[in-house]
């Protein structure tokens, strides 16, 4: 993981309690908001808890709604926090209960909104910890490695590993990935639930951005 001052751990916690707003849920490229600020984007499989991450990040409980029905977000959302950045939640993919026509029209989307989003500064590929790397996240490892768009991995769901898992698993993902282009090399393990890995995440998200208090 990356090492980060207790300075830029604190301005990150002051920045993320700042007011985060919904903006606008794009189903079409034509619909995206004028590329103005700075955004990171979460991607990841449907469930692998994207939303709950995102409400963790700002420390608000039902700024991203969570669907009970896996694969239903189909639009990229986009919330402004503070005026200094967005934070955009591509749609899931790799479970989809929508038609085959329907699930490849909001994956082309999101690719869409990868390739040509000047303002994107980094995708976070959320993982479940418990399962680590699976086959359809290589399909999405791919598209990013192919778009050249600088990502790196999140795991998630750390509270429900074993003492010691969440440290192996971080490791073995390390080693997937070396060799990815576009792959950040470092791989932050959180639980949005107990709070674990999200202060490094969100002084990340502010290092990766260049947003500032002033």
């Amino acid at each position: 993981m990356t090492d980060f001052s207790e300075d830029e751990l604190e301005q990150a916690r002051v920045l993320f309690q700042r007011p985060a707003t919904f903006v606008m849920g794009a189903a079409k490229i034509e619909q995206l908001p004028d590329p103005d600020l700075p955004e990171v984007a979460f991607a990841g499989r449907s469930n692998v808890g994207k939303s709950s991450l995102i409400n963790g990040l700002v420390g608000m409980h039902k700024l991203a709604r969570a669907s009970n029905e896996p694969g239903r977000t189909r639009e990229v959302n986009f919330f402004d926090l503070d005026g200094r950045m967005r934070l955009v939640d591509l749609p899931g993919y790799g479970f989809a209960k929508a038609s085959k026509a329907a699930t490849r029209k909001f994956q082309d989307l999101g690719r869409d909104y990868l390739r040509g989003r000047v303002t994107l500064k980094r995708v976070y590929l959320l993982i479940d910890s418990r399962h680590g790397l699976k086959s359809v996240d290589g399909e999405a490892l791919d598209a990013l490695d192919l778009a050249a768009v600088s990502y790196q991995i999140i795991l998630t769901k750390a509270d429900k590993l074993k003492k010691g898992e969440g440290e192996a698993v971080a490791a073995a993902t390390l080693k997937a990935i070396a060799k990815r282009p576009a792959a950040f090399p470092a791989v932050i393990l959180t639980s949005s639930e107990k709070g674990e890995g999200l202060p490094e995440l969100r002084a990340e998200i502010m290092r990766t951005t260049g947003a500032t208090l002033n």
